[in-house]
């Protein structure tokens, strides 16, 4: 019989959190912890990792440039046998296509989407020849909805589904689960361009349902649920964590 008081409690695991040092992969890093996983919070910049495994127990700071092949392959045999992979680092260029450069393009794919391609293989083959784990990438409501300014990074965070879905599809007979979160509007260090903005941030908040932008803190519950025992029959989706807005199409609201 499932133990439903417990579904979500992750005793006895062990989560990587790769950008744990701020924004959604912090919170995600104390959520997990929270629930009873041992936390190892990954981080390019080591001192936020620490401040990030500081606040709550169970959490080691480890130093990881996901740019840096080899250093992604050398912590997954560092930190021994993974039971769950989080990975949120991403960043974005906002510029038209036309005003791109060759250089722009590069960076934003190295970081959104080849680094998410190294982080799947490096932890997902010991979780395959282990038979468990579960991997959650980050993706985005651009995956699926785009503006202009956004082409290189919408393009990367629907490669990344697509990479995810695929993983899916290869790792599931080992018993391993993939699946990708699309957080719409979230206060994180990325949009702060667009939180300095009052027209701009409050234009964004009008276009969900909730008419307003998520907290980091919000998005870890879809952590929590994909990491844990209540999502064992669940891979190969996409949970979108939008406040409605990819269910939204229009902008008039018709006289009652």
């Amino acid at each position: 019989m499932t133990d439903y008081a417990n579904l979500f409690r992750l005793d006895g695991k062990h989560a990587v959190v790769v950008g744990a040092g701020s924004g959604i992969g912090r919170e995600a890093a104390l959520a997990l912890a929270a629930q009873g996983a041992r936390v190892t919070a990954a981080d390019r910049d080591l001192p936020a990792a620490s401040q990030t495994a500081a606040l709550g127990t169970e959490l080691t700071a480890y130093e990881l440039d996901v740019l840096d092949e080899q250093a992604v392959f050398q912590a997954a045999r560092d930190l021994g046998d993974v039971d769950i992979l989080i990975f949120t680092a991403a960043t974005n260029v906002r510029k038209r296509l036309l005003d791109y450069t060759g250089g722009e393009f590069d960076r934003v794919v190295a970081l959104n989407l080849r680094a998410s391609f190294d982080l799947v293989r490096a932890f997902g083959a010991p979780m395959a020849a282990r038979g468990r784990g579960s991997i959650v990438g980050f993706s985005s409501i651009r995956a699926t909805t785009v503006e202009p300014g956004q082409s290189v990074y919408a393009a990367t965070k629907a490669g990344l589904v697509q990479l995810l879905r695929t993983a899916a599809a290869e790792l599931g007979p080992n018993g391993v689960r993939v699946n990708a979160i699309a957080p719409g509007v979230v206060e994180t260090p990325l949009t702060a361009q667009i939180k300095a903005d009052p027209s701009w941030y409050d234009a964004y908040a009008q276009k969900s349902a909730l008419r307003r932008w998520a907290t980091p803190d919000e998005l870890a519950g879809a952590v929590v649920y994909l990491a844990s025992d209540a999502s064992t029959f669940v891979t190969g989706s996409v949970l979108h964590v939008d406040g409605g807005w990819t269910a939204i199409d229009g902008r008039f609201d018709p006289p009652n």
